[in-house]
């Protein structure tokens, strides 16, 4: 008997233009999800899932990219088993001119980088 075909899997994403900035700014408060948006921004390539610096486990780190997602933050896709992300930069930066570089630069300021 023929396996059933299975739809390919996708993941659902917020049209920026219904998102507050209230969400936005919960988001970002917290330490762990402001480092993943450093992370991606640093690296500048879209990033999977186990390949983040965090101090938590990767089941938290999952509550953490979901919370970002559906703040508009950070856009997920599967490439086969892994789960990818990247900022969504760009349009973060049309709907809240100035947020997202502003965060990146004050996480590496905590982080003592010298602003490039």
């Amino acid at each position: 008997m023929a396996r059933p075909r299975t739809a390919a899997r996708t993941v659902d994403h917020p049209d920026l233009a219904h998102v507050a900035l209230q969400q936005v700014l919960e988001a970002l408060v917290d330490p762990v999800r402001r480092s993943v948006v450093a992370q991606l921004a640093r690296k500048g390539e879209d990033m999977s899932c186990g390949t983040f610096e965090a101090p938590v486990a990767l089941s938290t780190l999952t509550h953490h990219f979901n919370v970002l997602r559906e703040a508009g933050v950070i856009r997920q896709y599967y490439a086969g088993t892994m789960k990818m992300n990247t900022l969504r930069a760009d349009e973060m930066e049309e709907r809240f001119p100035g947020l997202l570089p502003a965060v990146i630069a004050a996480c590496g300021a905590e982080a003592g980088e010298d602003a490039a």
